[in-house]
């Protein structure tokens, strides 16, 4: 199709960056929301695992559904659906009202990031298709550092429920944005796979060992992760006595080395395999979880040492992640797509499990942060160990 790719590019990561605002922005508002419920900061953090697990079902949806239907129908009916139900956020009472609209918010957020992806494929190839998904990669990086930023500035203005018209405001003009600018880029011809195809397709990817052992080794990061996005706002508003205006640069910093780690990736590439650049990275993290661990046992655990461990441990999602995708769609070449999808749902999933274990008991410490990213750094090396074994050379 001779569509400009740059133009492309821009639409697609503007449609993509819709999910980590919605995760974000509202963070800083956490503890004001929960005053507002009725409801501990502990609960209230839980609304970011009903997102999670709404994405995760969302992806795993609507990714079949928009091969059937089309591109553009589905993505706008998951744009329309974020907008409603950001809207319904503004007026609610109570915490089951919030993670029931946080739940229907994300399965919207699906069925747009599932799309992104979908719309580079069918419009590119080659060094072409790089060249967009770099634009993308670029952008979205931008999106988790600004998003607090902007939360803490609209919390600022008026109150939590700016934050959530906002996000119904860009969804309004993503809706716009995508219904005149964005073609239908699925190919008319183009062969549909059966639902219980589908089935098989995904079916497949769980049996294989090798492949298996890649994504329990990203989704085992993924959700150390968001074991302290959750608790972060208990953390550094609550335990550490940040101010909303603070909180922003003391998470944005995690962003920052997360994009230095993904550029000492590509050095590292030169002289390693990714398989070895994916065991380094799970094992800074399970070193970074043991050291805050015996931080707080030891009752060291002060704010800047938390802050660079945790910064540590994030950073080395740009080793796993990139390096596990490369490894499993080396195993999964014919049905990419398919793989993708399978391992978003469950690096998802473990997030949002991740999420319930940090938030739904109401501890008062940093214990259930600390010790769930370190569960999570186990089963992560061990994982891959089993499943994948360890390479040979580079």
């Amino acid at each position: 199709m001779s569509l400009n790719p740059r133009r492309v590019a821009l639409l697609v990561a503007a449609n993509t960056a819709l999910a980590p605002f919605a995760i974000d922005a509202y963070l800083p508002a956490m503890s004001v929301l929960a005053d507002h419920v009725g409801a501990s900061i502990h609960h209230t953090e839980l609304s970011i695992s009903a997102f999670l697990a709404g994405f995760a079902i969302g992806q795993l949806l609507f990714g079949p559904l928009s091969d059937r239907l089309g591109r553009k129908p589905v993505l706008l009916a998951g744009l329309l659906a974020f907008l409603l139900a950001s809207l319904a956020i503004t007026t609610i009472d109570s915490l089951t009202e919030l993670l029931v609209w946080r739940f229907v918010q994300a399965l919207g957020g699906g069925a747009c990031v599932v799309n992104s992806a979908a719309i580079v494929r069918d419009c590119f190839s080659g060094r072409q298709a790089a060249s967009v998904m770099s634009t993308m990669a670029m952008i979205m990086m931008l999106a988790p550092l600004v998003a607090p930023l902007v939360g803490s500035g609209l919390l600022y203005l008026a109150d939590w429920w700016l934050i959530f018209v906002f996000l119904a405001v860009y969804a309004a003009f993503l809706l716009w944005l995508m219904g005149t600018r964005l073609p239908e880029t699925r190919a008319p011809g183009q062969p549909v796979a059966s639902f219980r195809q589908v089935l098989r397709n995904y079916a497949s990817v769980l049996r294989h060992r090798e492949g298996l052992g890649y994504i329990c080794a990203v989704a085992a990061s993924f959700g150390g992760l968001f074991a302290f996005v959750t608790a972060s706002p208990y953390v550094y508003l609550e335990h550490f006595g940040l101010s909303p205006a603070v909180y922003p640069f003391v998470l944005g910093v995690n962003v920052v080395v997360i994009a230095l780690s993904n550029q000492l990736n590509i050095q590292l590439l030169n002289s390693r395999s990714p398989q070895q650049n994916l065991l380094l990275g799970l094992g800074v993290q399970l070193a970074m979880a043991l050291c805050l661990a015996l931080a707080a046992a030891a009752g060291l655990a002060s704010l800047p040492v938390v802050v660079v461990l945790v910064m540590f441990y994030s950073g080395m999602i740009g080793l796993i992640t990139p390096n596990a995708m490369s490894l499993l769609l080396d195993q999964f070449g014919h049905m990419s797509a398919t793989a993708t999808a399978m391992m978003g749902f469950i690096k998802f999933g473990a997030a949002a499990l991740a999420g319930v274990m940090v938030g739904a008991f109401e501890i008062e410490s940093l214990w259930p942060m600390v010790l769930t990213m370190l569960v999570a750094s186990l089963v992560g090396n061990a994982g891959l160990r089993r499943l994948a074994g360890t390479p040979a050379h580079a």
